[in-house]
C-alpha cells in the first residue's frame, strides 16, 4: 500500500502547519494551521492543491488537529465554513474546549484592531467546533470501515496530542508539537508498546538546536526578571494564553517569595488568562502526576498568590513589575501595545520564551 506525504504547510518554516498524508485510497489531512507573519492569504495553507473546484468534503476522509495553538489550527474555520470541508475533524477533548476560546480572541484581533475584513465570523467558529468529534487518549476510533485513529499523550500544552491513523495494515504517526520531558505542568510524550508506525512524522522546530537543560533555563530566566525588577524595570513577557504561559506562572510564582519579592506586582493580561487557567484546573488528569498530587492534597498550583489581573492603566504606573502580555510573538495586541511603551526605558527588559514566526516584530527582535 502506497503511502503519500504532501505538506500544505510548514514544509519549510513554522506556521500554518498542515500536512496531507495519503494512505491506500485514504486522505488524512494533519493539522490546519495559520502563519501569524502574513496578512493575506499566504496565512493560509495551500488548499486549492487538494481541489481546484471546492469539492473538500469528497477529497478528505478526515481532520485532525493535534493541538489548540493557532499555527496548528488556526485556519480550521476558513477551511469548514469559507471553504466548504463538511467531513469529520478530530482532537481531544482539552483542545476543542480551548481551540474555540483562541480562535475567537485571535478573530477579535483581527477584525476589531486590525480592521480585516477577509475572515472568519464568531459563528463560523462555533459551526466550525460542531463538525469536531472529541476523542480520549488512546481510544481507538473508526472513521468509516477502513480508517481508525487513535490519539497519544504529547505533552507540549494541555490536550495536546500525537496521531496514528491506520488504514488495513499500514499505519502513520504524526507527532504535531511535543515534549520529551516533562515541565511543571505536563508530563512528556508517550506512545503505547503496541504502536509501530510504517511512517514517522515529527516536528522539527529545534531538530538542529542544541539547547541549555531546563533548569539552567529556568534559572536563567528568573534570574534575569529578578535582576530588572531589582534595578526598578519593567518585564514584559509576551506570552500566548495557553501553555507556555501556565509553565512561567507557576514558576514564577513559585520563586516570588523565596526571592522576597512579594511587593513587586506579577500581572498577567485579563480576561482571556482566566478562562485558561479555569480549564487547567478542569483538565487536571491531562497535568502531570506531582501537579494531580498537589491537588489532591488541597494545594492547587494554579492558584497563583502573587500574579493578578492587568489593568490597561497600570502600563504607565511608576515602579517595576511584571506583564506576562499576548500575544507571544508580538504581532498583534495587548503586548505589542506595552512593548512600544516600555521599549524606550534602558531599566526595562522584554522576553520572549516561545518560537516567533518570521513577520512578526518578536521575530525581528530576536534576529
Amino acid at each position: 500500500m502506497v503511502i503519500k506525504v504532501v505538506p500544505l504547510g510548514a514544509g519549510q518554516d513554522v506556521g500554518r502547519s498542515c500536512v496531507l498524508v495519503t494512505v491506500g485510497n485514504k486522505n488524512i489531512m494533519f493539522d490546519c494551521g495559520m502563519h501569524m507573519g502574513y496578512q493575506d492569504d499566504r496565512r493560509f495553507p495551500d488548499f486549492d492543491y487538494i481541489s481546484k473546484t471546492g469539492e473538500f468534503t469528497q477529497a478528505i476522509d478526515a481532520v485532525v488537529i493535534t493541538h489548540f495553538h493557532l499555527d496548528h489550527c488556526g485556519a480550521l474555520p476558513y477551511f469548514t465554513e469559507m471553504k466548504g470541508y463538511d467531513g469529520p475533524v478530530y482532537m481531544t477533548y482539552p483542545t476543542k474546549a480551548m481551540c474555540a476560546i483562541l480562535l475567537e480572541d485571535y478573530r477579535k484581533i483581527q477584525t476589531e484592531r486590525n480592521k480585516d475584513t477577509n475572515f472568519f465570523t464568531s459563528q463560523h467558529i462555533k459551526n466550525a467546533m460542531k463538525k469536531v468529534v472529541a476523542v480520549n487518549l488512546e481510544q481507538l476510533v473508526s472513521v468509516d470501515g477502513e480508517l481508525q485513529l487513535r490519539a497519544f499523550y504529547a505533552g507540549h500544552v494541555l490536550g495536546a496530542a500525537m496521531f496514528e491513523v491506520r488504514v488495513g495494515n499500514e499505519s502513520v504517526v504524526y507527532t504535531g508539537d511535543y515534549n520529551m520531558t516533562p515541565d511543571r505542568h505536563l508530563g512528556a510524550a508517550r506512545l503505547s508498546d503496541d504502536c509501530r508506525p510504517d511512517l514517522l512524522i515529527t516536528e522539527t522546530t529545534y531538530a538542529a538546536t542544541i539547547r541549555d537543560s531546563k533548569r539552567t533555563r529556568e534559572r536563567e530566566f528568573v534570574g534575569r526578571v529578578e535582576k530588572c525588577v531589582r534595578g526598578g524595570g519593567k518585564v514584559l513577557i509576551p506570552v500566548f494564553a495557553l501553555g507556555r504561559a501556565q509553565e512561567l506562572c507557576v514558576l514564577l510564582d513559585a520563586a516570588w517569595e523565596r526571592l522576597g519579592l512579594q511587593h513587586v506586582p506579577i500581572y498577567f493580561s485579563a480576561g482571556l488568562a482566566e478562562t485558561a487557567t479555569q480549564y487547567y484546573q478542569l483538565f487536571r488528569l491531562w497535568t502531570n502526576q506531582n501537579v494531580q498530587l498537589q491537588a489532591a492534597q488541597h494545594h492547587d498550583v494554579f492558584n497563583f498568590r502573587y500574579i493578578k489581573p492587568f489593568e490597561r492603566s497600570l502600563a504607565d504606573a511608576p515602579g517595576p513589575m511584571v506583564l506576562f502580555a499576548t500575544p507571544g510573538m508580538l504581532h498583534a495586541g495587548h503586548s505589542l501595545e506595552v512593548f512600544k511603551k516600555w521599549a524606550p526605558s534602558p531599566l526595562n527588559l522584554c522576553i520572549l520564551p516561545g518560537y516567533c514566526v518570521v513577520g512578526t516584530v518578536g521575530n525581528k527582535l530576536l534576529a
